[in-house]
């Protein structure tokens, strides 16, 4: 891994197996999600142990505040179709109305999944295991967990995976 200064992002920036990674990227991301809870960022004291009692409880808190914004926007969901739910006597209006209920179906479907994945992380902090890579062991980082705090494995381990699957969906091409 080679370390750089990029001035164009001004913020150093991580070359790794050919893919460039901006901090400035991850910051952004990690400041969308944060400031959308009304959390700041956690600062780190010097010598602080990785995942001291004070960072779990940092993202335990991110985590519960997210989870609790999804379950919201889940109940405001079941309301509004029930709510909402009329029987237009014009087709277009009832394929435009089954279409919008649609979407709305996918988002929180994949919210749901997002869910699961938040519960997974919040039984990591409790037994411990949190911000440590899965496939490696290795810390994954305060700013990445900040930026995605339900990341499971580091940045490198991340790059591989996507790799890997990238690699595997190329060859299914003559499939489709």
């Amino acid at each position: 891994m080679i370390h750089q200064y990029n001035s164009s992002f001004k913020n150093p920036v991580t070359i790794n197996e050919g893919h460039v990674v901006a901090r400035n990227k991850i910051n952004n991301v990690q400041n969308d999600l944060l400031s959308r809870f009304g959390i700041k960022t956690y600062q780190a004291k010097v010598r602080e142990k990785y995942m001291s009692n004070k960072q779990l409880g940092h993202f335990k808190k991110i985590l519960l505040t997210w989870k609790s914004q999804l379950e919201t926007e889940a109940d405001k969901t079941v309301n509004h179709m029930k709510n909402e739910s009329i029987s237009f006597a014009d087709p277009n209006d009832r394929a435009s109305q089954e279409s919008d209920f649609g979407l709305e179906l996918r988002t929180r479907d994949r919210e749901r999944k997002l869910l699961k994945k938040i519960q997974f992380s919040l039984k990591k902090v409790e037994n411990g295991s949190y911000g440590y890579c899965e496939e490696t062991g290795e810390e994954i980082g305060l700013e990445r967990l900040e930026a995605r705090p339900v990341a499971t494995l580091c940045l490198e381990a991340q790059e591989r995976r996507e790799i890997k699957d990238k690699q595997y969906s190329e060859g299914d091409d003559y499939l489709r």
